[in-house]
């Protein structure tokens, strides 16, 4: 029903003709219009709210109550009626019996979709806590295997020189060690990070036959073993070119196992980088390798700051290319281009493989400092060049404010000497050029 200047035109519901009836104003306002079916629509019940929550109070009931059930029908099992043993297999089955039990259990309440997403939801959130467990199991084994040594001041202070597989923990260190991994890490960086970001942008920009071979090589060394680079440099650098062992040719080894990674994860990062900041940048006349200075590595910082913590996990933590090519020793060797240097991972493997129970102490300490430091290394880099795009750090942003209140100065100065000038020197009137008459050529003036 409409009102239209105090007439009210009806129209039916199956397109009948509409039907004009005429009422003055009042009784147009006053009059309440209602459709002939109005009566038979229900009144509206107001919406439940919904939970958006991703673990609700049933899910838990679910999992604690099919967990103990597991547990139990699996000891019945194993103890009472069937002749079964072994730790791992009582995990199995009843990891098993859980997981129907859960199934079984959200089938009462739940349809068919929403029982396949809790199944699969409980055995994703499992594998997830199977990795924790597994990586705290470690740490924690080797922290506790290894807490005496750390306990001793002299354990970070001295090298083991002085120090025999029967002396007591107070008695020698592995500060040789971390300065030697110290060492290596560092020299591998240097030439690892340059070049694996360049070859990543190369992958990136230059797309084409010979960056698909580059590509597929660097691929098929993610995979190389350890122990085929510290071949590879001992061979080329050792015996071939004649140098000694050393700490230079750990890096080189260390490198080769660090760059496939840098590359291959920089070159991920990279392509994920937007085109049209890319088109941007080329469309304001920069260059190709201004574009990817000022644009695409900013950008991508943080995932190259990844990519390289990525390689350094990997090349850290190698034993068999610095025992090839760099050997082991006790003392101190600050020259990384002379002489035998070694690393904790090296260190570790020497100091377990004894048969002394001190020594296998200080081996599980050796263990934890390296844990420590990798984690201090990470922490480092997350620091350095974990920042998303556009995110400044509290230098950054008083030099860029800095930078703003000069170009203010200079403008304000800029604006007030153009103004002081233009009051100086006030423009001169322009005067009409003379004319003179035209002569002809005997002097008569026409």
């Amino acid at each position: 029903m409409t009102i239209v200047a105090g007439v009210a035109v009806e129209r039916g519901l199956d397109e009948e003709p509409i039907v004009p009836v005429t009422f003055t104003e009042p009784e147009a306002a006053a009059r309440t219009w209602t459709r002939p079916d109005d009566a038979d629509i229900p009144p509206s019940v107001p919406e439940s709210r919904r939970s958006t929550a991703t673990v609700r109070a049933v899910d838990i009931i679910r999992l604690l109550g099919s967990a103990a059930a597991s547990i139990g029908f699996t000891s019945w099992l194993f103890f009472f009626a069937l002749p079964l043993q072994g730790v791992l297999g009582f995990v199995l089955v009843s990891y098993a019996i859980f997981v129907m039990l859960f199934a079984l259990l959200t089938s009462f309440d739940e349809n068919r979709p929403t029982v396949r997403d809790r199944i699969v939801s409980v055995i994703v959130h499992s594998i997830a806590f199977i990795l924790i467990l597994a990586l705290f199991s470690v740490v924690i084994y080797t922290f506790g295997r290894g807490i005496e040594p750390l306990t001793h001041i002299n354990f970070f202070t001295q090298d083991m020189s002085k120090a025999g597989p029967q002396e007591p923990l107070s008695i020698g260190g592995v500060l040789h060690a971390v300065v030697g991994t110290l060492i290596m890490i560092t020299m591998a960086l240097a030439i690892t990070i340059p070049l694996g970001i360049l070859t990543a942008v190369f992958l990136t920009e230059f797309p084409g036959r010979f960056a698909r071979f580059v590509r597929t090589i660097v691929e098929a060394m993610t995979a190389l073993p350890s122990i085929v680079a510290g071949l590879f440099i001992y061979a080329t650098v050792i015996v071939t070119l004649g140098f000694n062992r050393s700490g230079f040719a750990a890096s080189l080894a260390i490198t080769v196992m660090m760059l496939p990674i840098v590359i291959r994860s920089a070159d991920v990062v990279l392509r994920l980088v937007p085109g049209n900041l890319k088109e941007a940048a080329r469309a304001l006349g920069a260059s190709t390798w201004r574009t990817v200075w000022t644009v695409t590595l900013p950008t991508a910082r943080s995932g190259l700051t990844t990519a390289i913590i990525l390689g350094t996990a990997r090349g850290i933590g190698e034993t068999s290319p610095v025992l090839l090519t760099a050997g082991a020793t006790t003392f101190f060797n600050f020259n990384p281009f002379a002489g035998p240097m070694t690393s904790l991972p090296l260190t570790t493997f020497t100091f377990v493989k004894s048969p002394a129970e001190t020594m296998i102490a200080r081996g599980f300490g050796t263990a934890a400092v390296l844990m420590v430091l990798v984690v201090i290394l990470f922490a480092i880099a997350r620091a350095i060049g974990g920042r998303g795009p556009g995110q400044l750090t509290t230098r950054q942003q008083r030099s860029k404010t800095r930078q703003s209140k000069d170009d203010d100065y200079r403008f304000r100065a800029r604006e007030l000497g153009v103004a002081t000038g233009a009051r100086k020197s006030k423009p001169k009137p322009r005067s009409r050029p003379k004319t003179t008459p035209l002569s002809d050529p005997e002097g008569a003036t026409p």
